[in-house]
């Protein structure tokens, strides 16, 4: 198992764990309430910009990042770094959706909270992002791996921020929302490599039995 994969297996732990300790709750806890303190209610012009970051991942802002993005690797001609894009970021977002019923966790009127589908978007659209640029860079293991954490952290940190101070979260739902994209890409990026490789191979094959065919086929001609 490399380091993603053990870092992988400890977000999916940090999940779990949170997602126990606040199970049913429908309040802050103490460590939300000393972040709360420092980054909610915050003013002109960092409004503005927790609203813009708020956006990306809205159902309209994911969708024209995603999009994009996939678009850009069509035109370059990376169909599998385009399915990672789509099943890391579905799959990182659908888990939030099915693990907030199972917390129970609440803000505002009832509203599931744990863990942060906003947090989970982005910060599994910047893991994918970096691990292709790493892979493209043809980075080694540690500068690779330093990329993809760094932007992991950046990315669910800006989200993470906005969330709280606009009052959408607690602080443990953006941590909750952070660990379960670190948790699923890399596995999704395992599964879209090794479905694509097989794939690969079995065109290969079949290319080469047609190949074949057609020199046999060529052979018997030429005897005739």
């Amino acid at each position: 198992m490399g380091l993603l994969g053990l870092i992988a297996v400890l977000a999916a732990l940090v999940v779990v764990v949170v997602g126990v300790v606040y199970a049913g709750h429908g309040g802050p806890g103490a460590v939300d309430v000393w972040v709360q303190t420092r980054v909610d209610g915050v003013g002109a012009p960092w409004l503005h910009v927790a609203r813009a970051t708020d956006f990306l991942g809205e159902p309209v802002g994911a969708v024209l990042l995603v999009g994009g993005a996939v678009a850009g690797c069509l035109l370059l001609r990376r169909p599998r770094a385009a399915v990672l894009l789509v099943v890391g970021v579905g799959l990182s977002v659908g888990a939030t959706r099915a693990v907030k019923p199972l917390a129970g966790r609440t803000i505002h009127d009832g509203n599931l909270a744990y863990p942060s589908g906003h947090t989970a978007f982005l910060t599994a659209f910047a893991l994918v992002a970096a691990l292709l640029a790493a892979g493209r860079l043809r980075l080694g293991t540690a500068a690779g791996t330093s990329l993809v954490l760094g932007a992991a952290l950046v990315a669910g940190g800006a989200m993470g921020w906005a969330q709280v101070a606009l009052g959408s979260h607690y602080p443990t739902d953006t941590l909750g929302g952070l660990c379960t994209a670190l948790a699923l890409v890399p596995a999704a990026a395992r599964l879209v490599d090794r479905t694509a490789d097989r794939t690969a191979g079995r065109l290969a094959g079949r290319r080469a039995e047609r190949a074949a065919r057609r020199t046999a086929d060529t052979r018997q001609s030429e005897y005739r």
